[in-house]
């Protein structure tokens, strides 16, 4: 029995549709068109107390932070593209005034409207870094400070390596976290860096590292009673003529001094 034409004709394009192999859409469609309703990372070169950096921002907030070098930025957005699996484009707007004022370090704490998007990061890393933030400028904390505060008491050393991958340097202020006996420690871009920000912020790194080195590791204030953390209240209050030097927490308790609520040197 012979076909009508047009179910012939629809089983002759059927059939040449199943042979055709799947069209997919150019690589660059999806981050052309991401980019064209502002969805994409951007970046821009700002000025920061240690040099330029590229800083990189998409829709959940910050992304990355690197310092610029001198060359072409192209360095720059393929360690982004290594780092988070996506593109970065250079900004072609300028960047906000909440930016630029938390890059060149100031008023970062009270400025919520600069966002960070830790989402590559573990709970863990998350919460290490966002502790990291409330360390006010010109003071620093150790490591085991801020395995305490999060609740991770045991968890100094992996708290160390937490910050050691902070991804958004200077912003989340990494720099003022110190080893457990004192000492500067190590930076992302490098000890030097650390303490040319220290310094900007009013720290002293040479009269931290000096109370390390006598062994000395909180400050107690014989008129009110209590102890600190060596730099709680800023450099400044190391000079103060009532301090009482503690080589542990356990010492200053002993000797009837309590907790500062600020610093909050022991549990």
């Amino acid at each position: 029995m012979k076909r009508p034409a047009a179910i012939s004709d629809t089983l002759v394009i059927t059939r040449a549709l199943r042979r055709q192999t799947t069209v997919r859409a150019p690589a660059s469609l999806a981050p052309a068109v991401l980019r064209r309703v502002g969805l994409a990372d951007v970046y821009w070169r700002l000025d920061s107390p240690i040099g330029a950096l590229h800083v990189a921002q998409g829709p959940a907030g910050i992304s990355l932070v690197r310092r610029a070098g001198y060359g072409p930025a192209s360095g720059f957005e393929r360690d982004f593209q290594r780092r988070l699996g996506r593109p970065v484009y250079p900004a072609s707007r300028p960047p906000s005034a909440a930016l630029r004022r938390a890059v060149s370090g100031k008023g970062l704490r009270e400025d919520r409207r600069v966002r960070f998007d830790l989402r590559r990061l573990t709970d863990f890393e998350s919460a290490v870094l966002r502790k990291a933030l409330e360390i006010p400028a010109g003071q620093v904390r150790p490591y085991g400070w801020i395995a305490r505060e999060i609740g991770r008491p045991e968890a100094g050393r992996a708290a160390g390596s937490a910050l050691a991958k902070n991804p958004l340097p200077i912003l989340i202020p990494c720099h003022r976290v110190v080893r457990t006996d004192g000492k500067i420690g190590d930076y992302i871009f490098g000890s030097a860096f650390k303490r040319a920000l220290l310094r900007s912020e009013g720290a002293s790194p040479e009269g931290l590292e000096e109370l390390a080195a006598s062994g000395i590791r909180y400050l107690g204030s014989e008129s009110g009673r209590y102890f600190c953390l060596p730099s709680c209240g800023g450099f400044e209050s190391l000079r103060q003529s009532n301090r009482v030097p503690f080589r542990s927490a356990r010492q200053a308790l002993e000797a009837g001094f309590l907790p500062c609520e600020d610093c909050r040197p022991a549990a």
